[in-house]
This record gives C-alpha cells, structure tokens and sequence, in this order.
C-alpha cells in the first residue's frame, strides 16, 4: 500500500529542483476542527462546521517548480447550511450574509504552498476563496504538525466586504456585526488511495 503523506510528498520534492506532475488525495478526519470567528459590539461568536459531512477524499493534482508546490487541483468545499453558529437565530443571519439561497457553498483552491526560510514546521500558502460568487486569493502561513497523522493549522483573516456583503446590524442597529471575520482551521489529514 502506497504510504505518502503530504508533509512527505512535499520534503521530498519541494527542493529538488525538478519539475514533475503528481496527484495524490487526502481526507480530512473526523477529529478535524474548522471554525468562523466573528465579532460583534456585544461580544463575539463562532460558527462551526461539521467535518463529518466532508466524507470524501479530496484529489490533488500538483506540480514541484523550484522550491514551490503548485496546484491544479486542491478544492475544498464548504455548504453553508453545515454551520452551526450556536443558535437557530444566528444560523439565520450567517445564511442570510453569505446569500445562502443563491450561493450555498464556501469553495476554498489551494494554489500554491512554499516551505517557510524562517521556520521548518511552517510552510506559506496562496489560497483562492470564493464566497457569493467572488473570489479572492489570501497568502496564508501554516503550521504543519507531524508527529502522529498530518495536521495542519492555520488562521484566515478577512473582510466580508471585500466579497461585496454588508456586516450585519441587528436588534434596530443596536448590534453591530464586525465586517472582519476568522476562519480558524486545524485539519487532520490522511492519505488514502486514489
């Protein structure tokens, strides 16, 4: 059985200096934490995904240029309705802001990773994210932690309206919903066969 991991995949050839077209797949286990952090003049909330409804491998198809790993294919997809923000009401408004009805998927492209010269556990990655239709690229570091399975981690800050949506206000505008928002993810990965 084919035992690659990504962390291994990428040591191996990230630095070679060779160009060569792999493809692999990986699944995010269930123990895997994926959370949106949110905050408002009152306090601050948190919605959580549930891994459990990703369930299938995700495919990579990458290629090793000089020191980089580019991808062609690294899509992780997210349904909106998988989001548990704690109560019926905030689930509510985090459907409404994401216009759920027409766009009901968070799509996130992982484009390129690139190992970090200041740290060996991090590696910098270029991340393509798709909310309402629009799209937007982060460069994002992460921390790669391989001591047992593969888990990587890492925190995406972003503004919603750069994706045109309107930070919300609530309770006639007494709440205010802060238009900055976290994505916070720790992901444990798996490499399965393809």
């Amino acid at each position: 059985m084919r035992k690659i991991i990504f962390l291994i995949i990428f040591s191996t050839f990230a630095f070679t200096g060779k160009e060569a077209f792999n493809e692999t797949s990986v699944l995010i286990k269930p123990e895997s934490q994926l959370l949106i952090k949110g905050k408002t003049n009152v306090g601050n909330f948190e919605c959580e995904y549930n891994i459990s409804e990703i369930d299938k491998p995700i495919l990579l198809f990458y290629e090793v240029i000089d020191n980089k790993m580019v991808f062609k294919k690294a899509k992780l997809v997210l349904d909106n309705y998988c989001f548990d923000c704690g109560s019926r009401g905030i689930n509510k408004d985090f459907l409404e802001l994401l216009k759920s009805d027409k766009h009901p998927e968070i799509e996130l492209y992982l484009k390129e990773i690139q190992k970090s010269k200041i740290n060996s556990s991090v590696i910098n990655a270029i991340l393509e994210l798709h909310i309402v239709g629009k799209a937007k690229n982060y460069y994002i570091p992460i921390t790669i932690d391989d001591t047992d399975d593969i888990c990587v981690s890492g925190i995406l800050k972003l503004d919603i309206t750069d994706f045109g949506l309107e930070a919300p206000k609530k309770a006639l505008g007494l709440i205010e919903v802060s238009k900055y928002i976290e994505i916070n993810f720790q992901l444990n990965l798996k490499e399965c066969e393809i």
